[in-house]
């Protein structure tokens, strides 16, 4: 088989399943996903372990998962919205957490200590706690169409679309390289290409589910241009500096978990962000 049909079938796969576990219930999508986080960061901490740097590989896959479930019951259960400091509770697991593995390394007796410390905090930060926000967009009292989170289901079709766009094009008609350096297959005509797709896209969005504003779903696609743009980035910094090809094999065609949710990672926060100072979360 192909790469590109390789390619293909698992992205429809994953597609059918995330659209399966939304409109089935939101407690699948989370359990889902803590499954896509345990997965992820074991990857994230196997990557870096070398002789050089050793994250503490357990601890950080079950702090970050515990740090998942942590956010997403806060959300979904309704006695902790009785409670006048149930805001406060991911806060105060976090703090616990973070501060645990300079403990730990003390026992552990690897070198370079401080980097294994922060490469453990780095991985909790930067891949369990952005799928964690996807269950935010996910909750109870989210805006369903058909059963489906119109806000969820809007971001990843912003952000798979975007990505699409930008690669096919620039792939065909791609001639000036946008961070060669990084990315040497990156080009500003695949960027502008995959913006413009996904404007449509928000424009079809409000169509469909107009209690969205427009200026909303615009600047949704914005924000996943760019930051989706930044993600993708930093995973090809992260891949050159290990000098790999991709993250991980566990998905044929796309590699790793890290390499099929990169733009996400960093794209969630900042819509999140924005989402919530318009009160639409």
């Amino acid at each position: 088989m192909t790469n590109f049909w390789a390619r293909t079938i698992t992205g429809l796969s994953m597609v059918f399943i995330l659209l399966a576990t939304m409109a089935i219930n939101y407690w699948f999508f989370a359990a889902a996903f803590l499954l896509v986080t345990i997965l992820g960061l074991w990857e994230f901490y196997s990557l870096l372990s070398s002789k050089s740097s050793h994250p503490q590989k357990i601890f950080g896959t079950v702090a970050g998962a515990l740090i998942y479930i942590v956010i997403t019951l806060a959300d979904f259960i309704p006695i902790f919205s009785d409670l006048p400091s149930h805001t406060h509770i991911p806060y105060l697991i976090f703090i616990v957490l973070f501060f645990l593995p300079f403990i730990f390394e003390i026992y552990r007796k690897k070198p370079h200590p401080m980097i294994n410390v922060a490469l453990t905090i780095t991985g909790i930060i930067y891949i369990a706690i952005p799928f964690a926000l996807l269950n935010l967009l996910n909750g109870p009292d989210a805006y369903r169409v058909w059963h489906f989170p119109v806000i969820l289901v809007g971001f990843f079709l912003l952000t798979w679309l975007y990505d699409t766009g930008a690669y096919l094009y620039g792939k065909q008609f791609g001639k000036h390289k946008f961070f060669e350096r990084v990315s040497p297959k990156k080009t500003w005509e695949g960027i502008v290409a995959g913006t413009i797709i996904a404007l449509a896209t928000a424009v079809g969005l409000n169509y469909l589910a107009p209690e969205i504003q427009l200026v909303d779903w615009f600047v949704m696609a914005i924000l996943i241009a760019v930051f989706g743009t930044f993600g993708d980035l930093i995973e090809s910094l992260f891949k050159r500096s290990l000098r790999i090809k991709d993250s991980g094999s566990i998905l044929p065609g796309h590699g790793g978990i890290l390499d099929r949710f990169d733009a996400i990672f960093l794209s969630v926060p900042f819509v999140f962000l924005y989402l919530f100072l318009r009160n639409l979360i």
